[in-house]
């Protein structure tokens, strides 16, 4: 069967596959376009799994929600160039309609899931997307969190979030209630806190955080309460821990000098101060300033990275914190609402990227 430059241009239309690759496969089937459609899918499927091992750290992050629900979904292909591109922009809108749909139990049942508007699963569309572009794409993770929810999605989706809340259905279908979850998710987006609240952190995770911030203090002796470094500093002078110079250097210095000591001294004599400090750990902890300090610091780590306790970023709606500007909401709408989670996704975090060395590659060639 011949064929013309038109069925290579309607080929590439149905496929997005390169022209060239529509000219063979219409060579090969005889000009017969659903035969080479087939050819074209089986050819990008071996293109794909020999793809499959090359890092796609880049890509989107997705949300889709109802009155009911709101999912996440990322995707990742290898470059910023592809992951900005229409094809797959409208792949992730598709897939994460998708989840909201069908709310999948795990991964491998999403993509064996017929994908919405379509006669294909959405493994089968991805391999579509993949046959157009030749990047390694993959569907990497998603996340569904039920009942009345707020999504937000920053910078064309390098960071997706949703937060759920407890309240009644007249409540979260009002504009107030929108606009304040909106504010909230813009918090996680741009705040990135670990936990909920304190009271979700386990004792033994609350205790992990206190050690560490003892020993953090211990081994940045400078920041030690005065009484305790004082003592710290006449007990490494007396045992000859610091040598003359250093301790000729400090005992030469004014008050205000000796606020920032370690300015003026070794960083052989300073680590000498450290190591005492941490050999005197059990000591220094019975101390009530040195308590006092710890329980400051380990205060202000939680604020840090619980969102309730968070200081609202939108300083010129609420002066507060994240819990008290949504009380302020529920206290003005005259009703009950509770934060109850959230879920906050960026683009290929936790994935190792390749460190392209060129020098080295082109020095390796010329060997």
């Amino acid at each position: 069967m011949a064929f013309t430059a038109k069925d290579v241009q309607a080929l590439r239309e149905k496929t997005g596959v390169g022209m060239m690759d529509c000219k063979k496969a219409l060579v090969e089937t005889d000009g017969d376009i659903d035969k080479a459609i087939d050819i074209l899918r089986e050819k990008g499927l071996a293109s794909a799994a020999k793809k499959a091992s090359r890092v796609a750290a880049e890509g989107i992050v997705a949300t889709c929600a109802d009155d009911k629900a709101g999912v996440l979904v990322e995707l990742n292909c290898e470059t910023d160039f592809v992951a900005k591109g229409a094809p797959f922009v409208e792949l992730s809108a598709k897939v994460a309609k998708t989840v909201l749909a069908a709310k999948p139990a795990d991964l491998e049942a999403l993509l064996a899931t017929k994908a919405v508007d379509s006669d294909m699963t959405v493994e089968q569309e991805v391999q579509e997307v993949f046959l157009a572009l030749r990047e390694n794409l993959k569907v990497r993770r998603f996340a569904v969190v039920e009942g009345h929810t707020a999504t937000y999605i920053h910078a064309g989706g390098s960071v997706g979030v949703i937060v759920a809340f407890d309240t009644d259905d007249a409540t979260a279908a009002k504009a107030e209630f929108a606009e304040m979850g909106k504010n909230v998710a813009m918090q996680v987006a741009a705040m990135s806190p670990e936990y909920l609240s304190k009271s979700v952190i386990s004792a033994e995770e609350l205790a992990k955080m206190e050690n560490i911030t003892v020993e953090s203090a211990l081994n940045k002796p400078d920041s030690l309460p005065v009484p305790i470094l004082n003592s710290l500093i006449a007990e490494v002078i007396d045992t000859k821990k610091w040598n003359d110079e250093d301790a000729t250097i400090y005992q030469g210095l004014d008050q205000a000098q000796r606020k920032n000591f370690f300015n003026f001294i070794s960083k052989e004599a300073y680590a000498a101060l450290a190591e005492l400090a941490v050999s005197k750990k059990a000591e220094i902890v019975e101390n009530k300033i040195f308590n006092g300090l710890v329980q400051g610091r380990l205060s202000k780590q939680i604020k840090e990275v619980c969102l309730l306790e968070q200081t609202f970023v939108r300083s010129d709606l609420f002066d507060g914190d994240v819990k008290g500007y949504v009380a302020s909401v529920a206290k003005a709408l005259g009703t009950e609402i509770t934060v109850k989670s959230f879920t906050r996704f960026a683009k290929g975090e936790g994935i190792e990227k390749k460190a392209d060395d060129f020098a080295a590659e082109i020095a390796s060639m010329v060997k």
